[in-house]
């Protein structure tokens, strides 16, 4: 789901311009990753204070992530993709 340097902040307005035409404010929002198992602590520190649903995939190597928070706005949720993002690894759903 992120998008290359070149492309990022044209890539990032079309996301928050869709968010925006589709979303009502504030209001629940589901987000998922998968990240490696070494990845754990950093992308739960995204989540900090939140549930925080873990799934291990057969092997193990990986993990699925999913949050639910209450956003305000699309500048919130994409603040949370962004953090998620410097997680080493991590590929958002």
């Amino acid at each position: 789901m992120y998008p290359d340097k070149q492309q990022g902040d044209t890539w990032w307005s079309r996301f928050q311009t869709l968010l925006d035409t589709q979303t009502e404010w504030p209001t629940l929002y589901l987000f998922k990753f998968i990240v490696p198992k070494a990845g754990l602590d950093d992308i739960k520190q995204v989540f900090e204070g939140h549930t925080v649903t873990v799934r291990a995939s057969t092997r193990g190597n990986y993990l699925s992530v999913t949050a639910q928070m209450e956003m305000q706005s699309s500048e919130e949720v994409i603040s949370v993709y962004r953090a998620a993002g410097e997680v080493e690894g991590v590929v958002a759903l």
